[in-house]
């Protein structure tokens, strides 16, 4: 593949991946004029957030089959379909139990951009030029957590919280372009031959069965529901406790998200001269070490904001090591049924951050010890998984990551 067809996929593909997330980082700066808004109460607002996570996993699991049987283009179509007309409906919500019904059936819609990329990349690459290609989606990805939130108060500021329904209404038709002008199909026909609802769910069987790819996943897994609990509780603690206004919030979490995908920059050259495998174990060990500084320093009577946004900047960046190559690695072995493999891993992220932020959200007071307890526990769950999965099964994992790179 040529530099600039390499670059133009990731443009494509990091575009259509960003949709989904753009509902949520363009919302976030939004969810306490929301409440005011609709009289609801930080859970119920929280609810409408943490649905929209919960849709995101329900759908993966409909829409990376069904991409191995039809191809990688129409389940696009159809889910930024379903997402527009389900923003148009979010806008017009006139209490929250409507907007939460609606934010379920946006996030069935994303679902589609959350499964099928990774599919296309794992279509087109395996090993070290997987992890570039990943990270590269990952960095155009990066526009939504860095100019969303800043976008969302601008709409805010001028049409109130409505405007950011309007607003990603239009970024799933321009979605729609995208995939039209810019996307080849890259599972041909002859490809899907052996691709039915019934090898669909053989498929699930031996994914589930496969305890190498199920660790690599929930390594991923828990390493972004520390991400998940800070998008759920950041607005009301650095807002609300700290006295941010929404466009300096906006600002703070442009930052920590920056360092998230500068990181996964270097994944390709890390792999190159350590290995994926020493990258993975490596980062998530120094991300453990963070979060639990973090945790102490809260757990201790601290009330630092900038001890919380420093700490959070160097997680975030460890964190950019961890989940795109935790990704490469998981679908790996599994060419064959990339799309499932794919949707599986997106289904398994979203459920764990789902129920993560929910247990979290049982604690939520405002105040940032629940928030950073939560993101803590999951980067030590992440860490715990990497030794019993990386651990004894190391030397296998790196000889295959050798002879990838």
């Amino acid at each position: 593949m040529t530099s600039p067809r390499f670059f133009r996929i990731a443009l494509v593909l990091g575009l259509l991946s960003a949709i989904g997330p753009f509902a949520i980082d363009m919302y976030l700066p939004a969810l306490p004029a929301i409440g005011t808004s609709l009289r609801a109460d930080i859970g119920a607002v929280q609810m409408s957030l943490t649905v929209f996570f919960l849709a995101l996993a329900a759908g993966q699991p409909f829409y990376g089959p069904v991409s191995d049987m039809v191809g990688r283009k129409p389940p696009l179509y159809f889910g930024l379909v379903l997402f527009a007309i389900a923003s148009v409906g979010c806008a017009l919500a006139d209490n929250i139990q409507t907007l939460i019904v609606l934010r379920f059936l946006q996030g069935l819609g994303a679902a589609a951009g959350m499964a099928i990329p990774r599919a296309v990349v794992r279509d087109l690459h395996t090993g070290n030029d997987a992890a570039r290609l990943m990270s590269l989606l990952m960095l155009v990805f990066s526009i939504s957590p860095i100019l969303a939130p800043l976008v969302g108060s601008g709409v805010i500021a001028v049409a109130g919280w409505r405007g950011v329904f309007w607003a990603v209404t239009l970024a799933a038709v321009a979605g729609l372009v995208l995939i039209a002008t810019s996307l080849t199909e890259t599972r041909p026909a002859h490809q899907r031959v052996e691709s039915s609802l019934r090898s669909a769910l053989s498929a699930y069987g031996v994914l589930l069965r496969d305890g190498h790819y199920l660790g690599l996943v929930f390594i991923g897994s828990f390493a972004m529901a520390g991400f998940f609990t800070y998008l759920a509780n950041s607005s009301f603690v650095l807002i609300d406790h700290y006295g941010l206004s929404p466009v300096v919030y906006s600002v703070a979490f442009g930052v920590n998200a920056a360092s998230f995908f500068g990181a996964a920059q270097f994944n390709g050259r890390l792999g190159e001269r350590f290995g994926l495998v020493r990258v993975v174990k490596g980062a998530v060990g120094a991300c453990g070490a963070v979060m639990v500084a973090m945790f102490l320093y809260f757990l201790l009577g601290g009330d630092s904001m900038w001890v919380l946004l420093g700490l959070y900047f160097i997680a975030s960046g460890l964190m950019g090591l961890v989940i795109p190559t935790t990704s490469v690695l998981a679908l790996e072995k599994h060419g064959a049924i990339a799309g499932t493999a794919s949707a599986l891993l997106g289904t398994l992220q979203m459920l764990t951050g789902a129920v993560v932020m929910a247990i979290v959200g049982l604690f939520t007071d405002g105040r940032p010890l629940p928030m950073v307890a939560g993101m803590a526990g999951g980067a030590l769950v992440a860490l715990l998984l990497t030794w019993l999965t990386l651990g004894g099964a190391a030397r296998g994992v790196q000889a295959l990551a050798g002879r990838s790179a």
